[in-house]
């Protein structure tokens, strides 16, 4: 029998490589006061250096361990984290650059879970909260010294059930949607912006944001998806010195009215199909000119 044939080994490198923890939870109470603040955060760090004898010949010398990597995400979180996940995300990385000897920057990516206070006839409550849907965001890369900070709004779901259209656009071989000037709009807002200034009060800054991004969606009669979101981040960039542009992904959560009057039943406009899939996508960067 011949033998098999073992392939000569190709000449490979290392290319662009990270290492670090993923997915750690972590929820803090300020307990400072009667009435109670909480940080509902998820965390993911990624650090970057000279890891090749690692990944090449197996030598983990001077490499810190992914475990050591989640309890100092517990451990700092303790006395320095006191604000927003932006700052708190520098503080890490200030961390691992100097603790790690082979660690020259880092990225920590955040989520943070957004609570209500509960009202109890009509006092909020202090240490009673209800969870919400969307979720403040944050990217935070640096070296130790200095940082670029991404921050964002995920899964804002929102809904308008009039004062929205389609109109005048291209009629070809393929077009069957008609044209209508009263429609449901529904999206999922993703937004992210980055910042013309190096620190600020990001919470503040997310939630005048925030709030822009639901006045905007209300005041105006929306001939497209995509003029909302030029208006959003239009109205975003007036009220937010501090960003220098912003990101949005819509998906069209399209509400197809349902016809009915195959069974014989009018439908003056009341009852739709909420199409899951497929949809619409929009995206864009609004900019300072």
């Amino acid at each position: 029998m011949t033998p098999p044939t073992v392939p000569t080994k190709v000449k490979v490198k290392l290319g662009a490589n990270n290492y670090g923890k993923a997915d750690v939870r972590f929820f803090k109470v300020f307990r400072d006061a009667p009435r109670h603040e909480i940080k509902d955060v998820w965390v993911r760090v990624a650090m970057e250096g000279d890891f090749e004898a690692a990944h090449v010949s197996g030598d983990n010398t001077d490499l810190l361990a992914t475990d050591t990597v989640r309890n100092t995400i517990y451990g700092l979180a303790v006395d320095g984290f006191t604000g927003s996940v932006e700052d708190y995300g520098k503080t890490l990385i200030r961390h691992f650059v100097s603790q790690g000897p082979k660690v020259a920057r880092a990225t920590a990516y955040f989520t943070e879970h957004q609570w209500q206070r509960l009202t109890v006839d009509g006092q909020e409550h202090d240490h009673s909260f209800v969870r919400q849907m969307p979720k403040h965001t944050a990217v935070v890369e640096g070296d130790g010294q200095t940082f670029t900070v991404t921050s964002g709004i995920d899964e804002l779901y929102v809904l308008k059930t009039t004062q929205s259209g389609w109109e005048g656009y291209l009629m070809e071989q393929f077009t069957t949607l008609p044209e209508t000037n009263d429609r449901i709009l529904a999206t999922v807002v993703t937004a992210k912006w980055e910042y013309a200034v190096p620190d600020c009060d990001y919470d503040a800054v997310w939630g005048r944001v925030y709030q822009t991004i639901l006045d905007t969606f209300t005041d105006h009669y929306s001939p497209s998806v995509q003029n909302t979101l030029y208006r959003m981040g239009e109205a975003i960039l007036t009220l937010c010195p501090e960003i220098s542009r912003v990101h949005f992904s819509f998906p069209n959560r399209h509400h197809i009215r349902y016809n009915t009057e195959r069974h014989g039943i009018e439908n003056p406009n009341t009852v739709f199909h909420a199409d899951a899939e497929p949809y619409g996508q929009i995206e864009g960067w609004v900019e300072r000119a």
